[in-house]
């Protein structure tokens, strides 16, 4: 039987993404039609963005400066003259038969987005970010005559984008979740798009191709569509990659094509072959002139954006000392970032306030419909809880279950402590008298104990904390059951 991790070692992956990302504007890209997600198919066209003969497109000042922020916050340079270009193919979602895009001089250039490797950070190259308007959408399911044909819905038609492309820089599918989960942060942070992958804001497409380890040329790629989220992205490539081994290995050869992502099998299958630009016979657009961008707009638009999750997640590391994967985790949500920034100060305790953050807040949230900011533990509330833990009120596990009570009731940490007398026992004496009471009655694991299985002291700090529900101090508990039991 043939070792598959072994073969798959022999081979390097290369991995580039394209993002198109929806922009957070109020109207269209070249017409004063709503940009808004979810309303009756076609109730936001005009003959601009249904393509009708005599009809102008005008390019939305908004548009370009969203555009602006997102090559701001990824590192890019920003051009001083683009050029708009018409992309041609004939789809029935594509009214005008074209794409208002831009191809040989796009607006921005040789930028970076940063992802976490080896508790540091790497690079991953943004070759080109430019404009572009979407297409409509295609409606198969749903109606009372899906059976028998599709629909087309123009509202999407129009709407402003920006493609990011990146350079083949990544090399396994943990690597593409980590830049999409940053770039998306990025976006969403920067406020230039909402990031919603379900909704069609994000979307990925992903090509991928491999080579023997220790080869320079690249092998053929294939690209992946049809990717709705940034788990899916992950699963497609890394079933891409195996594919694509695996056919090699069996004396076969990759073929370029485009490929669509079944979510459902798990799998890639084949949809197209793989389109080269000079199949859309790219040429200037006629009926806009070059998008010129003087040093002040980019300056205003640098000036206008706030922290960034990189920036953000070096100052966690630095300032609140926290290892560097919680600051990677706490910053993919500006909302959460601000929320433990804030208990952070508030409890002096940052790793504290970092772990309960991670673990309790974040697990609730993905239970509850509700925002972070409208959760029943406020930071505040938090913060409370952190300090009857660090001055010895509740143990971390009373901590637990007082955590439960506050988000179900919305009551403060203190009340829930006084109202169910969960006060951390501190007496010494009564604390001794259990250890007595368990140490007389388990002679035999005394003995284990003190033959040199020490061990044996977890099971005795389990029954003390068994015997006084959790309200013993564990540090008093371990240090009193350690005299006893030497001695």
């Amino acid at each position: 039987m043939r070792d598959w991790k072994a073969i798959r070692a022999r081979y390097e992956p290369v991995i580039g993404l394209e993002v198109h990302a929806q922009l957070k504007t109020a109207t269209k890209i070249f017409c004063a039609c709503p940009n808004r997600f979810g309303d009756e198919p076609n109730t936001h066209v005009c003959p601009v963005c249904l393509g009708l003969p005599g009809s102008l497109p005008v390019l939305s000042r908004q548009a370009v400066s969203l555009a602006m922020r997102a090559a701001l916050a990824t590192h890019c340079t920003i051009q001083t003259t683009s050029i708009f270009a018409r992309k041609n193919y004939f789809y029935p979602d594509l009214p005008k038969g074209y794409q208002i895009s831009q191809y040989e001089r796009p607006l921005a250039t040789e930028g970076y987005v940063e992802i976490p490797a080896n508790e540091g950070f790497r690079r991953i190259r943004v070759q080109r970010i430019h404009i572009e308007e979407d297409a409509g959408k295609l409606l198969h399911e749903g109606f009372a005559w899906s059976n028998d044909k599709s629909g087309i819905d123009f509202n999407r038609t129009g709407v402003p984008l920006i493609e990011i492309v990146t350079a083949p820089d990544i090399r396994t599918s943990e690597e593409a979740h980590e830049y999409l989960a940053a770039l998306r942060a990025t976006l969403v942070y920067a406020e230039v798009s909402d990031g919603n992958m379900e909704e069609g804001s994000l979307r990925c497409d992903a090509n991928v191709s491999v080579r023997r380890s220790g080869e320079a040329a690249l092998g053929t790629r294939t690209e992946i569509k049809n990717l709705n989220s940034i788990r899916n992205v992950a699963r497609a490539i890394e079933h891409e990659i195996s594919r694509q081994v695996a056919l090699i290995e069996s004396g076969g050869d990759v073929v370029q094509e485009t490929r669509l992502w079944n979510a459902d099998r798990g799998e890639t299958v084949s949809m197209r072959s793989k389109e080269e630009a000079h199949d859309y016979r790219y040429f200037p657009e006629p009926d806009l002139p070059p998008l010129l961008v003087d040093p002040e707009w980019i300056e205003s638009a640098r000036r206008s954006l706030p922290e960034l999750p990189s920036d953000r997640r070096r100052r966690f590391i630095e300032h609140y000392g926290i290892p560097a994967y919680d600051a990677g985790v706490l910053t993919l949500s500006r909302e959460v970032a601000d929320y433990f920034e804030e208990a952070a100060r508030a409890s002096g305790n940052p790793k504290a306030a970092s772990n309960w953050v991670m673990t309790d807040v974040l697990r609730k949230l993905k239970e509850d419909t509700r925002p972070l900011s409208a959760c029943p533990v406020s930071p505040g509330r938090l913060t409370e809880m952190i300090c009857l833990i660090d001055d010895g009120v509740i143990s971390g596990k009373i901590a637990k279950d007082v955590f439960e009570k506050m988000w179900s009731t919305g009551a403060p940490a203190g009340m829930i402590v006084e109202c169910e007398e969960l006060t951390q026992v501190t007496d010494a004496s009564a604390i001794e008298a259990v250890i007595a009471e368990i140490v007389g009655a388990h002679a035999d694991q005394v003995a284990v104990y003190r033959n040199g299985k020490k061990a044996a002291l977890g099971w005795f700090v389990g029954q003390v904390m068994r015997k006084t529900q959790g309200k013993a101090n564990p540090r008093l508990v371990n240090e009193l059951l350690r005299k006893a039991l030497d001695g």
